[in-house]
């Protein structure tokens, strides 16, 4: 009875040993990707008033939560029945993101001067239906490239059993989320944490000049992520596209992927 009950623990002791070794390994894979997703999410997740970015941010949480919730079982499913589902979801979630990057690339240079009376409304609406938009592009946005990151996780398993297969998605997962959006709610609260020095210095000494850094730099790190949010999109979308379709897997492979990622972008608008 007592060494059945030992060899249990035994054969649980090497499945969680086996589990950790291939979710770091699945995590050191998508570690690309979970770059591209910190850049996009919180590029997504600023441009709100202060008292509501945590909210917001709250919600896109939970909506990625779920976005795993449903992926995880459904890429398994995939795997096992139909497996060149899996490879046209990755396509179509490509054509999204390449949309996306093109479209925010056409707005900075074409619609980025709003008349004022335009601007004003979309101060006033920014409580309601702006929040409510941002938060949709949000998740939308995270389902791609969770997709994305549960189907690299998922090529790491592949010769295993089911169970580590399950167990290392929902760790890497879990991992992608948490990790992803604890740093963007760091980076959307920098202000306040600067203000608070500032006030606990009597604005002066090392404190205070700390706290001016952390205020000062939020604009100009979310402006970064902007930028870095953008080029993830393509190069995020140009990967999928290089990887997944046999025809453009062969083109220009001399050339550093980076490129070859990017020219891929607009050959597919």
């Amino acid at each position: 009875m007592a060494s059945g009950f030992f060899a249990i623990l035994d054969d649980i002791a090497a499945l969680m040993d086996d589990v950790a070794i291939n979710a770091k390994l699945a995590t050191k894979k998508t570690a690309g990707i979970l770059g591209d997703d910190l850049a996009v999410n919180a590029e997504k997740s600023t441009g709100f008033v202060s008292s509501r970015e945590i909210p917001v941010l709250w919600a896109i949480t939970k909506g990625s939560f779920i976005n795993k919730l449903i992926i995880v079982p459904v890429t398994l499913l995939l795997n096992i029945f139909l497996p060149t589902a899996i490879i046209v979801i990755l396509i179509l979630g490509g054509f999204y993101l390449a949309f996306e990057g093109v479209e925010k690339i056409a707005e900075y240079f074409f619609h980025r001067n709003k008349p004022a009376k335009q601007a004003e409304l979309e101060v006033v609406k920014q409580d309601a239906e702006l929040e409510k938009e941002k938060i949709k592009s949000a998740v939308t946005t995270d389902f791609i490239l969770s997709v994305e990151i549960v189907i690299i996780a998922l090529s790491t398993v592949l010769n295993k059993n089911l169970s580590v297969q399950i167990l290392t998605l929902s760790i890497v997962s879990t991992i992608a989320t948490i990790g992803v959006y604890g740093i963007v709610a760091l980076v959307v609260r920098m202000d306040d944490f600067g203000l608070k020095l500032i006030d606990r210095s009597n604005k002066k000494g090392i404190l205070n000049e700390l706290g001016q850094v952390f205020v000062k730099a939020l604009p100009v790190v979310i402006r970064i992520f902007s930028v870095l949010g953008t080029i993830a999109f393509l190069l995020v979308s140009g990967g999928i596209f290089a990887h997944n379709i046999e025809y453009l897997h062969h083109i220009l492979s001399e050339w550093p992927s980076i490129l070859k990622e990017f020219i891929f972008v607009p050959s597919t608008q």
